[in-house]
């Protein structure tokens, strides 16, 4: 049994071992699609928020007129029109974000966080604004020291306000991961290179009867030297 060599015990292959560089860009990507979403929805949905609130009834109270009272209401437009302002800007900057990249990105990002924090903080003073209606009541009496009693004021410019805070998350998410989100194709932005033409005809050739019936299919003359 001396003269029997060992004989060599194969090894089994290596497994494949998952590798750290399965697509890193993978959670990424999806967490700036997520951003992204997030961002266009709280945007779209403060702006429409402003809009809508911005326009309904803020405060109401009443003017004394000789034996009686007279009803009056302001709606946020009388009060202030920054919010409904500003939330036209915050759309605009919104679709501005995906066609501008870089430091461009940025400052529009910043644009629309500014939007909506001023939106938000003109709405909250004023559900507390009392000149809207004091002015009413001046013009309504003909008296320019008559102010409005029984003042009161609505849910609405919280609401507006709230509609400022989603601008400004919109515009804080943009800030934070719109570096992530994708731009404008390249296709709709003017490089100053030149775009491929269609490539030049050549003259039919009067030996290939074909080419002179696709000539002439075209309405061109055949016979003509190019």
């Amino acid at each position: 049994m001396e003269g029997v060599s060992a004989v060599p015990v194969p090894q089994p292959r290596a497994r494949a071992v998952v590798s750290d560089s399965a697509p890193a860009s993978a959670p990424d990507s999806a967490g700036s699609r997520r951003s992204l979403a997030a961002g266009l929805f709280l945007g779209a949905i403060g702006a429409a928020v402003v809009l809508l609130a911005s326009g309904q009834t803020w405060a109401e109270g009443k003017a004394s007129v000789g034996g009686g009272t007279l009803p009056l209401t302001a709606d946020g437009q009388d009060v202030t029109g920054l919010p409904a302002a500003l939330a036209v800007v915050a759309l605009a900057a919104l679709v501005a974000v995906f066609a501008v990249r870089g430091a461009g990105r940025l400052a529009v990002s910043g644009l629309l966080a500014l939007s909506g924090l001023g939106a938000a903080l003109s709405s909250w003073s004023g559900a507390f604004d009392s000149a809207a209606l004091d002015e009413k009541a001046a013009r309504s009496t003909g008296d320019a020291s008559a102010t409005v009693g029984a003042l009161s004021h609505t849910a609405w410019p919280y609401l507006t306000a709230v509609g400022g805070a989603l601008i400004l998350l919109a515009g804080l998410l943009a800030l934070r991961y719109g570096s992530r989100w994708p731009a404008m194709s390249g296709r709709y932005e003017r490089d100053g290179t030149p775009r491929p033409g269609k490539a030049p005809r050549t003259a039919p050739d009067p030996d290939r009867p074909e080419d002179l019936w696709k000539a002439l299919d075209r309405g061109e003359d055949p016979t003509r030297e190019a």
